[in-house]
């Protein structure tokens, strides 16, 4: 097993039969593009340095809505974007609800989102207040 540190995904192109992908601790960003991987079913960016700076994530989600129309299993686990009690004191759980109401709004074929399976009420919240929910406070 070898670990090495990623800022670039060039080289996936020739796996277009990948089904899962581990890319947790690294360095990757809200500007990280995947190649278009169609069997992909499970992809982990554990902490990385993804956040919600600028419409960003957004636009992150919408290429990963595109290159892995076959995604079921996402976690954005200790990554800014990714609010979490335990390690942000000012985060809560209502912050964490609202995050997963906008990944699932743009990534709508999730059946689990970081430790947590998708319910349906979560994705018929989503459907409709999805797209309101970035997480953004007031300093």
């Amino acid at each position: 097993v070898a670990f090495v540190v990623c800022r670039s995904l060039e080289g996936l192109k020739t796996f277009s039969y990948l089904e899962e992908l581990i890319l947790d601790n690294n360095l990757l960003g809200n500007d990280l593009r995947l190649p278009r991987l169609p069997h992909l079913h499970t992809l982990t960016l554990n902490k990385n340095q993804i956040s919600f700076q600028r419409n960003t994530c957004k636009i992150l989600l919408e290429h990963l809505a595109e290159v892995v129309p076959s995604l079921q299993y996402l976690s954005l686990l200790g990554n800014i974007a990714c609010p979490n009690e335990l390690v942000c004191k000012e985060k809560d759980e209502d912050d964490y609800q609202r995050y997963r109401y906008f990944v699932l709004h743009k990534l709508t074929h999730l059946k689990f989102l970081d430790t947590r399976k998708v319910t349906t009420k979560e994705r018929e919240e989503a459907l409709i207040r999805g797209a309101f929910m970035k997480v953004v406070k007031p300093k």
